[in-house]
Parts: C-alpha cells; structure tokens; sequence
C-alpha cells in the first residue's frame, strides 16, 4: 500500500462534460498526521448535490472545491490506518473523503461515523440506512410535517431521496404522488413503491395532472429539483401547505444564480411555508433518525434498488448516468 489513484478537479465543469474538468492522478501515500484516519474505499455514493461543489459558486451551502484539489463525496469503506483512538483499524466507516483509492480525514470534520459491518448488503448504509433516507425522513416527517391521510408530491422521486421521501410518507400513513421521469420510473412508484399516483414529467402536463387528480390540492412537497416542476406544483398546493426543498438538481450545473419560481405569487395565495434543510445540520442526531429507518428496513417497508458501477476508473460515467435521471435508484460505484 503505497501509491494511491484519485480524481483531482482540474477545471470547473460546463454543463455534464466531467471529462474535461478532472483527471485520475497517481501520487505516493503519506503519512498520517494527529488525529487522522485513512480509509480504504468500498463504495462512492454518486450525489447531485457535490455537482455544485465543482463550480465556481460562492454563495452555497458549502464553499467550492479547490481546483488541483480531490474531488469529495460520500464514501463507505474500512478504516486501514488510524491516528485517532475512536476509529480503530478494521472498522467500517462512512463519510465524507475523497474520490480516491485511499483517503485521509479528520473525523470531525468530515461526519464520519463507524457502521454496522454485519449487514447482509453494506450498501444500504447509503440506502436505508443512509443519508439520502435520512435526509428523506427529515424532509417529510420533520419539515413538511405530514399527517395521515394528507397528499404529498415527491419530484425526482424514483431516485435515491426521492424513493425514500415516497417510502416514508407512505409509512406515515400519506398519500403520495411520485413525480419522475419515464414509464419505467413511474412504474417502479407505483407498483413497488407504493405511490398512488404517478406523474411522468417528460410525458405529461404536471400542473394539469396535478389539478385533475388532486383536487384539493397537495398539503406537502418534498422538492428535489426546483425549476419548471415546481411551477407546476405551486397553484396546486393546498391552502396553508408546506414545501420541503431538499435538492435543486435542475440547477445544479448553473454557474449563477437562478430567477425565483414563475408561480411564486402563490407562496401569498395559498399562504404556503417553503422552507430548506441541509443533512449536515442534522449530524450528530443518529439517535433520532437511525432506529425508525433500521425498524422500517427490517419489517421490509423500506427499500432500495441499486444501480452499480465497478472501478475507481468508471466514476464519471457513473456520475453523469446519475445527474441525467439515467438510473433508478441509488447510484454507487464499487472500488474494491
């Protein structure tokens, strides 16, 4: 173990051309300082929202990566070496390093947290049990605070979040409306999902779809991508309704920032609560979010389908496969 392969960002990308934005690089291991663990990567979560990461922009949730620098994301792997007493070598670990064969974190920086390593799938510490389901029970049960029997849209939902926000709504008791794009993916909604209505946005006329099939209107929203779905799912909140904004993956390839939504005359109408949430605000809280997604999991209310990519080399295909809306489910590549 000495050399080490990883995808340094070169160049901020225009639209989904990563190619020409990173490069896999070689480089010799170093040594470890005070407090850091190395982690040896199984898996790599392919997430929408590191795309922002590689822009330019400064006004996000989290600052843009350093051109020359590693690109980061979600990583589930063992710990190979430690300098830190509470990551003992040999343990699973899951969070944010570097898209590398090798990574070296300061645990308190990156949300690290030692997993269960005796599940029969270890992917599902970044399905069911991940973040994507963690951010999914935040976002309905806790931001759009749904009630049984309510309605609540989810856009893309036959992705990782957005099938577990439909998974969980369900659960609670909700009526759920998945809204994504393909015959396929609606399919995938209702039929294992258990979505009562599907919505293909390349097909159909949401806003009329919406209209015609919920006539009094959705009480919640679990937004992933902000842009033209959301225009359509505005006039058809019900009065008093909330809006969970968890993504904005129609923006995420922007360089600057976007116009406010068209229909945003209804926020006063329909006097409706918008109101984002980021994870990481939320870490530190496993107590609360990990034992009803690990109950769910266990009692088969809660899945998740896979879509795997092998090798470090193949990143990239994979992650654009994923920002297209190209998979069903949740998009990981397999390292070692």
């Amino acid at each position: 173990m000495t050399k080490n392969r990883f995808w340094q960002l070169d160049a901020h990308p225009q639209g989904q051309d990563f190619a020409s934005a990173l490069s896999l690089r070689e480089e010799e291991l170093a040594a470890l300082g005070d407090g850091e663990v190395r982690i040896a990567a199984q898996w790599f979560s392919m997430d929408a929202g590191t795309r922002m990461w590689m822009g330019p922009r400064t006004d996000g949730y989290q600052p843009p990566l350093p051109l020359g620098g590693k690109m980061v994301g979600l990583v589930l792997g063992t710990v190979c070496e430690s300098r830190n007493p509470a990551y003992a070598v040999g343990a699973m670990v899951r969070g944010f390093a570097q898209w590398a064969d090798y990574s070296v974190v300061t645990p308190a920086l990156t949300g690290l947290d030692v997993v269960d390593a005796g599940l029969t799938d270890p992917r599902e510490h970044f399905g069911t049990l991940g973040m994507n389901a963690w951010t999914a029970l935040i976002g309905v049960r806790d931001v759009a605070r749904i009630q049984p029997g309510e309605w609540i849209a989810v856009s893309a939902a036959a992705g990782a979040t957005g099938s577990m926000a439909c998974q969980v709504a369900r659960n609670l008791g909700a009526r759920v409306v998945g809204i994504a794009g393909g015959p396929d993916k609606c399919r995938y909604l209702t039929e294992e999902l258990g979505a009562e209505i599907a919505i293909d946005y390349k097909a159909d006329d949401v806003a009329a779809r919406l209209a015609a099939e919920v006539p009094g209107g959705l009480n919640a929203y679990f937004d992933n991508v902000g842009g033209p779905i959301l225009d359509a799912v505005l006039p058809n909140m019900a009065l008093f309704g909330r809006v969970a904004v968890c993504g904005l993956v129609a923006a995420y390839d922007n360089d600057a920032p976007l116009p406010g939504p068209e229909r945003y005359d209804q926020v006063l109408m329909k006097r409706l609560r918008i109101e984002g949430f980021f994870l990481p605000d939320y870490f530190g809280r496993t107590d609360a979010y990990l034992p009803p997604l690990r109950a769910w999991l266990d009692e088969g209310r809660l899945v998740m389908r896979f879509d795997e990519t092998a090798g470090l080399e193949n990143v990239l295909a994979a992650y654009a496969r994923m920002l297209r809306g190209g998979a069903i489910g949740k998009v990981v590549v397999k390292v070692a």
